[in-house]
């Protein structure tokens, strides 16, 4: 899955059942990334209380005396999203990733000296949070140790489903993408002189897919805007365009590959399969683990006390409003 501002928006992604998630903007993302960041992961020590822990890779930052290493930043990396991972492959979403943990580590440190730490809230949703881990680690062990697709469960569910993976005309293509005509045309020039497409995207590109030279992958007509499709598919396999202004700067696309329209092949969409099975699959799994935990346990639900937290409610309902309130 794939999301970063510009190429994915030039994207409009749509594969029937099997459909992905695109953010709208690249604040969007930076503040999603701040969420996570914030509030979906436990906060790291640092400032006065944390000089003496070690953390193992290459410093990256220091805050007040705090360090923050490579491997806590690749951490933070692996714990996003699949679909937010993509922001962090360019220099300038690894910038703002080194950016939210800083200002993190400035929230803990700040939070410490205000003694939140020593809060009888804090220390029970801690405490909260230690359950909640636990039983997520415990749920994912136990159905990752079960749960498997095999080739032939991935190869029935392509047969027995063949709409969903016909596609029409389909083409590959890289491109470069840059804030103005000028820098569009300082790198056309360098092409045209013979310079190398991938590289100078990894160097030059703004958005995600710099890091893989460009390459935007495979798609078919009416994914993209209409801008940036009508010269792309006009291209011929190794033709590189002129420069495309679109909405979200100026482009330059490097067509790599055409194939007509068919039914894909099935080592092509096997991954889409077993993404869309999955879910499934560990649900079934979870099924049986919750009924073999409670053949063994014994369990008293107190129906009276259960009947009673209803009862205030139920009272608060039956009193007619007021005509004069809302």
């Amino acid at each position: 899955m794939v999301a970063f501002t510009n190429w994915s928006q030039i994207f409009r992604i749509e594969q029937k059942e099997l459909k992905v998630h695109i953010p709208a903007t690249f604040k969007i993302l930076t503040l999603t990334l701040c969420l996570a960041a914030l509030c979906g992961c436990a906060p790291k020590q640092g400032g006065e209380t944390g000089k003496s822990a070690k953390s193992a890779g290459q410093v990256l930052a220091e805050v007040n005396g705090a360090i923050i290493t490579t491997d806590e930043f690749k951490r933070e990396i692996d714990s996003l999203p699949p679909y937010l991972k993509p922001m962090t492959e360019s220099a300038e979403g690894k910038k703002e990733m080194i950016d939210t943990m800083v200002v993190r580590e400035l929230i803990l440190q700040q939070a410490l000296k205000d003694g939140l730490d020593k809060s009888n809230a804090v220390a029970d949703k801690l405490e909260d949070l230690k359950k909640r881990v636990l039983v997520e680690a415990f749920i994912k062990k136990k159905v990752e140790e079960q749960v498997a697709l095999s080739d032939a469960e991935l190869q029935k569910f392509y047969d027995q489903n063949p709409d969903k993976f016909k596609t029409g005309e389909q083409m590959k293509a890289s491109h470069i993408l840059v804030k103005s005509e000028k820098d569009a045309g300082d790198i056309l020039a360098k092409l045209k002189q013979g310079e190398n497409f991938e590289q100078l995207a990894r160097k030059s590109s703004i958005d995600g897919s710099a890091a893989r030279g460009g390459d935007l992958g495979w798609f078919s007509k009416g994914a993209m805007i209409p801008e940036f499709e009508k010269v792309a598919f006009a291209l011929k396999e190794g033709q590189i365009s002129g420069i495309v202004p679109t909405q979200f700067g100026f482009h330059i696309i490097k067509m790599t590959g055409k194939r007509p329209a068919g039914l894909r092949p099935f080592a092509e969409v096997k991954e889409q399969i077993k993404a869309a099975l999955l879910p499934q699959k560990q649900q079934e799994i979870f099924g049986k683990l919750k009924e073999e935990l409670k053949k063994t346990a014994k369990i008293s639900i107190k129906e009276e006390a259960l009947k009673g937290l209803d009862a205030k409610p139920a009272a608060a309902a039956s009193v007619p409003a007021s005509p004069s309130k809302p």
